[in-house]
């Protein structure tokens, strides 16, 4: 199941960039997550490990990631590797705008349960889009502020 969202922002991409990157920033605006923090010596580029826990639909989810792509106030990329997911790919991008920055948050997620994860995932859908909306709604307001 692929999800987007995007926000334009009215700051700029170096401004928005460390809401992206730093465990106690990503904390503020991504309110689902209740842990996150970086599991190894890298910190800032493609390999770059972390672990969050995600509190969703009541559940708290455990997952750990890895860094695919890090392209400093651009974008970074992860997959899952472990945890409560089949298979979770996310990107954060921020792209340079003439009012300041347009921030596009895609996850392409896989719940597993074979055909009734497929059922699920329309439900799914609509609700991880609607929280992706306020998720990126916070990150605007602390990116301006």
């Amino acid at each position: 199941m692929k999800v987007q969202r995007s926000i334009d922002i009215k700051a700029s991409p170096e401004k928005s960039w460390p809401f992206l990157v730093e465990p106690e920033k990503i904390l503020k605006w991504f309110t689902h997550l209740q842990k996150f923090e970086y599991t190894g010596e890298k910190r800032n580029s493609v390999g770059t490990a972390f672990y969050y826990e995600e509190k969703s639909s009541g559940k708290l989810m455990k997952m750990n990631y890895k860094v695919t792509e890090w392209v400093k106030n651009k974008k970074i990329a992860f997959v899952v590797t472990s945890g409560s997911l089949k298979k979770d790919d996310q990107t954060w991008s921020i792209e340079a705008t003439p009012t300041g920055s347009r921030f596009t948050m895609f996850e392409d997620v896989d719940l597993g349960m074979g055909i009734f994860g497929n059922i699920i995932g329309v439900f799914a859908k609509m609700m991880i889009g609607k929280s992706l909306q306020g998720i990126i709604t916070n990150l605007k307001k602390l990116a301006e502020a």
